[in-house]
């Protein structure tokens, strides 16, 4: 691939297209706000002669969309992107802490960075192809699910699925630090932990008593212990609550626990070894709930040429592409057992989740123009 067979892409029209993207609102607990931003987004494909599938939303979730691209067999493997359009910011921030703003060279507001930015690029390059009167080898199919801020519960079987008939997956997920894509995740496993114990007044009968909350303090040190840095094994006790009055022993306690695991070894016998956790005090129960959410997956061999395909791209653009493993989890974590898979594709920037989430405005055409040399290479 060389400079030359790239479609001219400006800032200034994908800028806008971000932030019209951006400005739709979709928290996503809110099924009706996360539907407003499909709409949007269905729209803006079949403007561009996509083929648009709409994917009912299950459970109290939005819809999911499957865009094809206008191109290509229906049924051959191709190239899946994988986005979400929901993010974890409350109606208002708009109107609030986080208006949609430029200054310099960065771009503010709600998912701007996680992750419409890195989904619009998806967009932006197709349309340019579009423009261009290109086909690529293969068909790309990009599917936009409206609940992975959460685990993505009701997509998953989506994902899945399309992820088995890909060649590969293409994931717009931010870029890490300095614009690195990401080559290896670590899984994720959640659990609660309910410890159940005896009621009884502190001061006349505390002999009679079970404290749920001593057992669990015993059990929290016992679980922050199984973290292992040098097997990349991590557990966080993140929420805890119990009792009820200062006076009575407290016969009820809970813990929130998040568990990263970088491979399905390590993730095999952490969680076993979590499930077998039992009461220091016999008097008291352990109740265990919970799993793994998202399998790890690390740079095999195929994920690795998959990346010097991407380098050698950036390095026609102009600039130097790099990787990392993050502990952080994306739907990548559900395709890269079934399809080689590069994260981190979308924008560079900083601040998900926060009320100072940015993109750099520069970013914007050197990773369009990566996301389309990788439509364009990929297949060859």
């Amino acid at each position: 691939m060389t400079e030359r067979n790239i479609p001219e892409l400006e800032t200034a029209e994908i800028l806008d297209g971000i932030r019209a993207w951006v400005e739709i609102e979709s928290p996503t607990q809110d099924a009706a706000a996360v539907n407003r931003m499909a709409d949007k987004v269905q729209a803006d494909y079949a403007a561009i002669g996509a083929r648009v599938e709409r994917i009912a939303g299950q459970d109290g979730f939005g819809d999911h969309l499957l865009v094809t691209s206008p191109w290509g067999d229906l049924e051959a493997p191709g190239i899946l992107v994988l986005s979400h359009i929901d993010t974890v910011h409350d109606v208002g921030m708009l109107a609030g802490r986080l208006p949609f703003r430029v200054e310099g060279d960065v771009a503010y507001g709600p998912g701007i960075y996680d992750m419409k930015g890195g989904a619009f690029l998806a967009l932006a390059a197709m349309r340019h192809l579009v423009r261009a009167g290109k086909a690529t080898r293969l068909p790309i199919r990009h599917l936009l699910v409206s609940e992975e801020e959460v685990g993505s519960p009701t997509s998953r079987e989506h994902i899945e699925r399309e992820a088995r008939r890909a060649a590969v997956v293409l994931v717009t997920e931010p870029a890490r630090e300095g614009g690195r894509i990401v080559t290896a995740r670590k899984g994720t496993a959640r659990f609660d932990l309910v410890v159940r114990g005896q009621a009884a007044h502190s001061g006349a009968r505390h002999q009679d008593g079970r404290s749920a909350i001593k057992e669990l303090a015993r059990q929290i040190l016992d679980i922050e212990a199984m973290t292992d840095y040098g097997t990349g094994l991590t557990l966080n006790v993140g929420v805890i609550s119990g009792g009820s009055r200062a006076n009575v022993v407290p016969d009820e306690a809970h813990a929130a626990v998040d568990m990263r695991v970088p491979n399905p070894e390590v993730a095999e016998t952490a969680i076993a070894r979590f499930l077998a956790l039992r009461p220091y005090d016999p008097d008291c129960t352990l109740e265990i709930t919970g799993g793994l959410n998202r399998p790890g997956y690390e740079k095999g061999p195929e994920i690795a040429l998959l990346f010097e395909q991407a380098r050698a791209i950036a390095a026609e653009i102009g600039f130097d592409l790099k990787d990392v493993a993050t502990g952080g989890g994306s739907d990548g974590n559900f395709t890269a057992a079934m399809a080689p898979t590069l994260d981190g594709l979308g924008v560079d920037g900083k601040g998900a989740h926060t009320d100072h989430e940015q993109l750099y405005v520069s970013s914007l055409v050197p990773r369009a123009k990566l996301l389309l040399g990788l439509f364009e290479v990929l297949g060859k």
